[in-house]
């Protein structure tokens, strides 16, 4: 009963009311497969557990004219039963009376005996039928009717004496109803009954409740696709959730039946309308469904009227209608032909053209009826992915490729096709269609001109950046640098573009040199055409002299690009994304996370507005590392897990590589260790990579999460094998400076003073006084190594280390070298006042960080927990599971 737990209290109210001998009247409305059937079963089974009896019925809707349906429904199975097995019902009810309603009392009847007529006649029914129910009532009795605005007038006009003339004992009333078809006596009854009624709207479920209701094994991308279309309809979702596939081509059969019982009840022009209606739109008008449906408007509206008293379409915004549900209409464009649909949308292209309606608006019908050659068509198609290339690349994408295919392929149509093709590309490769992107630029880069610089630059750069997302890294930097050979001039303006892609190809390598050396070609852009080049510049160039150890230098860029970047609108930083992420993680390798975060979160959502999937993952990714260093691992993990779906959905092993890593190092830290294990071995498995930064990353990740499960000794190898000794030019000093630590903090607890004392000296060498968080865990290394032969020391250097990490920002770190202080002290035995390991004054919101790690609380305790603990510490040697804390 996933979202209805709120009904369900609701429920188990009025029931006890019901038990302590009241009367009361249940009314669930909602649409058709929202679970208002489901809700009823629930009922009668709580009804059940209370020895509440229950009677249930169902109006069915060919029965409308069958007098009493809905109540021989509820009640015939039951009569037959006490009547076969009890014999004749107590003197009060007269079966004879009963004997038309129910077929097990017809043996009853007197064939001499016409039957009473009049006023009298329907009272006494009335009376016998409300006695009848009164046999079946125990502690208290539940009459529960399903599909109630079905029900045939008599069982109206009974249900309207039965609320004002109740059996004695309690009684509840229970109905379900679809409240665009209610009836007049049903609107009735519930006004009758208000002083007793509880009145519940069943809604469809929301977006969480899906995702509760899909389970967690259902990726990301499926899940936010069954909403879209099921719109948290529960009958529909689960029927959707059964097709293997994300987009809704076919209806699931269950589906399509429910919803053509329903097409199947229209006359024949309101059919018509409902069918040409769902080719105009979401929200369509009245005009629109005639020349659609090609009837006069008159006759339109006399549809329209039909249509919304059978609920297959509702009101809209002002004078517009939309179908009650998107499979509904779904169902309606399914049943036409394709031949007339062909046609419909002829007819609604020209309607849409000659009222200057928008290309966006005309397009969906222009693709689907154009001919070959069609220039008018063309041109429509290419304003319209024009005008939402930046928003929605997918759909200008194909638009493009729609205006391509009617684009006749001679001498007199070359230039156009180039220019649509470069558009095609990049649309394609944002949306994060890699392979059909690369094809396209590959296409395009064949029909330019050799000394066409400008074009052939800007195709080249593309084309590069989906090779590298598509694990061919080889493939970028070679026709990065054949491009570069063709252009003339050096500092050409057409270069700046290869070039930037190139310095990003060689930061990807490690190559930060080269990186270095092909900016100092690049200059300083003045923007000219290009307002966002010069942010863009200056973000690439932090890292590389980060790198080199000129860290004050790498300062000086990342605080000039934070301000250019300031000052630089969104839209036109669009189209530099990728070179903004390096400052992203520029930020985080120097400890600067406030900012680093920031700028994620910015850049993120531009590229969620522009539909920048292959860019998003990245960014997410680097968000996702920020908050592990900030200690937010719950969403540290969330953002991770978001990355990893979107990355899978590329089909880009590099980006899958990235996600995975940051998702092994969040779980690993919040103790889910085989979780980082899957991520870290799946990783592992992509086989791409091998030698870049970012496979690097992952092989860390890798060590950590074995180190933190408690396989010390693979652990311990994995990082210092990755960061070959602590001197890998392939790895961040930030990331070898933190292997460093974690390596020296495992030694201590194993007792090998001497190779904790060696990390602490890798550590120290790799600090930078440039950047305060280096030199916290650099003294936390200090502090491990020191825990053996001086623990006094050892606490001191802990407790300076948690102070610094903590001003900075490094919560979890800051965390474990409080822990670290307080096993120092359980070593010395000494009592420890809170004073001695408490942090600096927390600057965030304390959901995020991790300073109350598990056994943290041992320091308030005293100093017997604290021996304790220190016993603890000395006992584990190899066996110790969590030398973090």
């Amino acid at each position: 009963m996933v979202g209805r737990h709120h009904t369900i209290q609701a429920f188990g109210r009025v029931l006890q009311s019901v038990v302590d001998g009241g009367f009361r009247v249940i009314a669930l409305a909602g649409d058709p497969g929202v679970g208002k059937t489901r809700l009823l079963h629930e009922l009668t089974a709580l009804a059940r557990e209370r020895e509440v009896s229950t009677l249930w019925g169902r109006a069915a809707e060919y029965e409308r004219i069958v007098p009493f349906s809905v109540l021989a429904d509820a009640l015939d199975d039951r009569v037959e039963t006490r009547w076969f097995h009890r014999g004749p019902f107590a003197g009060s009810v007269d079966p004879q009376v009963l004997s038309g309603l129910f077929p097990a009392l017809a043996a009853t009847a007197d064939p001499q005996n016409g039957g009473e007529q009049g006023v009298m006649a329907r009272y006494r029914l009335f009376r016998a039928l409300r006695r009848l129910i009164g046999e079946f009532t125990g502690p208290g009795l539940a009459l529960v009717l399903d599909d109630l605005h079905w029900a045939d007038d008599s069982s109206m006009e009974f249900l309207h004496h039965l609320v004002r003339h109740p059996p004695r004992g309690g009684m509840l009333i229970a109905i379900a109803y679809r409240p665009a078809q209610v009836s007049v006596l049903l609107s009735a009854l519930l006004r009758d009954v208000s002083g007793h009624l509880t009145e519940i709207e069943v809604g469809p479920l929301t977006e969480n409740e899906v995702e509760e209701f899909l389970g967690p094994g259902v990726p990301s991308a499926r899940r936010a696709a069954l909403w879209e279309a099921s719109q948290g309809n529960p009958f529909y979702l689960e029927a959707l959730a059964h097709m293997n596939r994300l987009e809704i081509g076919e209806l699931p059969a269950t589906v399509r039946a429910a919803i053509q019982h329903e097409l199947d009840k229209l006359s024949p022009v309101a059919m018509t309308v409902a069918r040409g209606a769902a080719l105009v739109a979401d929200e369509f008008d009245p005009e629109s469904a005639a020349v659609a449906a090609r009837v006069s408007e008159p006759s339109v509206l006399d549809a329209l009227d039909e249509l919304v008293r059978l609920d297959i379409i509702r009101q809209g915004s002002g004078n517009r209608f939309r179908f009650r549900h998107p499979l509904v209409r779904h169902a309606a464009h399914q049943s036409s032909g394709m031949g007339w649909r062909v046609l419909v949308h002829a007819r609604l292209a020209a309607h849409l053209i000659g009222k200057g309606a928008s290309a966006v608006m005309t397009a969906p019908h222009v693709e689907r009826s154009a001919r070959f050659a069609d220039q008018r068509a063309i041109e429509v198609l290419v304003a319209a992915a024009r005008t939402v290339a930046a928003t929605a690349p997918a759909s200008a994408a194909h638009w493009l490729r729609t205006a391509l295919a009617l684009l006749p392929e001679e001498p007199s149509t070359a230039e156009r096709r180039c220019t649509l093709l470069m558009e095609l590309g990049r649309a394609q490769g944002v949306s994060g269609q890699l392979r059909q992107g690369r094809d396209t630029v590959r296409e395009l880069l064949r029909l330019l001109p050799y000394d066409d610089y400008e074009r052939r630059a800007r195709a080249a750069t593309l084309c590069a950046l989906l090779e590298r997302q598509l694990d061919r890294p080889c493939e970028a930097r070679a026709l990065l640098l054949d491009e570069l050979r063709r252009v003339p001039e050096p500092h050409a303006s057409a270069a700046v573009p290869l070039r930037m892609r190139l310095v990003a190809e060689s930061m990807m390598r490690g190559d930060f040199r080269m990186a270095h050396d092909v900016l100092a070609k690049v200059g300083e852009p003045d923007g000219a055409g290009h307002p966002g080049l010069p942010a863009a510049v200056a973000a690439l160039r932090s890292m590389p002299a980060y790198a080199a150890r000129r860290t004050a230098e790498a300062l000086r860029h990342a605080d000039e690009a934070g301000r250019l970047l300031a000052n630089t609108i969104d839209d036109h930083l669009v189209d530099w994304l990728d070179s903004i992420a390096w400052l992203c993680w520029g930020e985080t390798v120097m400890g600067r996370y406030d900012r680093a975060l920031g700028l994620f979160e910015r850049a993120a959502t531009i590229a969620r507005m522009t539909g920048q999937n292959y860019i998003l993952t990245h960014l997410l990714a680097g968000k996702a590392r920020t908050l592990i260093h900030l200690g937010r691992l719950a969403e540290a993990a969330a953002t991770a897990a978001e990355s990893v779906a979107d990355a899978r959905s590329l089909r880009s092993g590099q980006q899958l590589v990235f996600a995975l890593t940051q998702q092994c190092l969040a779980a690993s830290w919040a103790g889910n260790h085989d979780a980082a294990m899957a991520a870290a071995d799946e990783a592992r498995r992509t086989g791409v990579g091998d030698g870049e930064v970012w496979s690097n990353q992952a092989r860390y990740a890798r060590g950590v999460a074995l180190i933190n499960r408690g396989m010390l000794d693979e652990g311990v190898q994995a990082v210092i094998e990755v960061s070959e000794g602590f001197t890998s030019r392939r790895m961040d000093r930030g990331t070898m400076l933190a292997g460093c630590e974690l390596v020296a903090c495992v030694e201590a607890s194993r007792g090998r003073n001497d190779k904790a004392a060696a990390r602490a000296a890798d550590a120290a060498r790799l600090a930078d006084h440039d950047l305060p968080v280096s030199f916290g865990l650099a003294t936390l290394a200090q502090a491990h190594a020191l825990l053996g032969p001086d623990p006094s020391a050892g606490a001191a250097l802990a407790v300076k280390s948690a102070g610094r990490l903590e001003a900075d920002g490094r919560r979890l770190d800051s965390g474990r070298a409080l822990f670290t202080a307080a096993l120092a002290q359980a070593e010395q035995r000494q009592p420890t006042g809170a004073g001695h390991v408490q942090p600096a004054p927390r600057r965030r919101d304390p959901r995020g960080g991790l300073i109350d790690v598990q056994h943290m609380g041992e320091r308030e305790k005293g100093t017997d927990q604290l021996d304790t603990v220190g016993d603890e510490h000395r006992g584990l040697g190899e066996d110790r599971t969590h030398p973090a804390g």
